[in-house]
């Protein structure tokens, strides 16, 4: 049981049924206890452990205390376990996010995935220009340029990226990026963790962003892990 809490991975689903009954069992033996025991004055007073109620809280509180792990090896276990391959121009699960100024964006990996470890996708940009200065307070973000031309500001450095270049962006620093040249541009973008992106973008490719406030949009914004704090870039 100690190498379970120490080392969760090493427990299989299977295990996790066996050691749930186990505990289970355990609690069985502890009500069916707290009327046949009787322990000796010396040891616990009658009057804290012995009263029935209060023994029955105190199993209680063991057992949830035993199989809150149990739950949390459940969460952990959300994440697929064979290869996938998504095709060129596809989205994951065939639901390409469409955004009202004809970007759209492709899941490559989903957070569900990798239970929120990353989240992948390619953006393919029509119009020039991007998100304004913001910065994420969980979140590394990462670039790489598979068409046209950017620009990609980090802290204080602004970087030109053409096909085959990357930029990271560490999480908590303000950054930015814009495309610059004509045509289509395309980015693979990843963030890690994946935080509440996904869920992020598939709200605002809904248009829900467009009624709200501006103290509506702050506080979305900072529901998903983001803090606004400028302007897009100049180009």
């Amino acid at each position: 049981m100690l190498r379970w809490l120490i080392e969760p991975d090493v427990f299989q689903l299977p295990q996790l049924h066996k050691h749930f009954n186990v505990v289970r069992h355990a609690f069985e033996l502890l009500t069916i206890a707290s009327n046949t025991i009787r322990f000796p004055h010396y040891l616990i007073s009658k009057s804290d452990f012995m009263n029935r109620s209060s023994f029955l809280k105190f199993s209680v509180g063991v057992v949830s205390f035993l199989t809150a792990p149990f739950a949390l090896l459940a969460k952990q276990r959300r994440r697929v376990d064979k290869g996938f391959k998504v095709g060129t121009g596809k989205d994951r699960f065939n639901q390409p996010i469409n955004w009202f100024n004809d970007d759209i964006f492709f899941c490559k990996v989903s957070s569900k995935d990798t239970d929120g470890h990353i989240y992948v996708y390619e953006s393919t940009r029509v119009k020039k220009g991007g998100p304004g200065l913001h910065y994420h307070h969980e979140q590394d973000e990462w670039w790489y340029v598979l068409q046209g031309e950017f620009l990609i500001k980090v802290g204080n450095e602004t970087y030109e990226a053409k096909a085959g270049d990357s930029v990271f962006g560490p999480r908590k620093v303000p950054h930015a990026f814009a495309k610059i040249s004509e045509g289509d541009g395309k980015l693979l973008m990843l963030f890690q963790p994946a935080g509440k992106m996904e869920e992020f973008f598939k709200v605002i490719s809904t248009g829900a962003l467009s009624k709200m406030s501006n103290e509506e949009r702050t506080n979305f914004s900072r529901a998903h892990g983001m803090e606004a704090v400028g302007p897009p870039l100049n180009y």
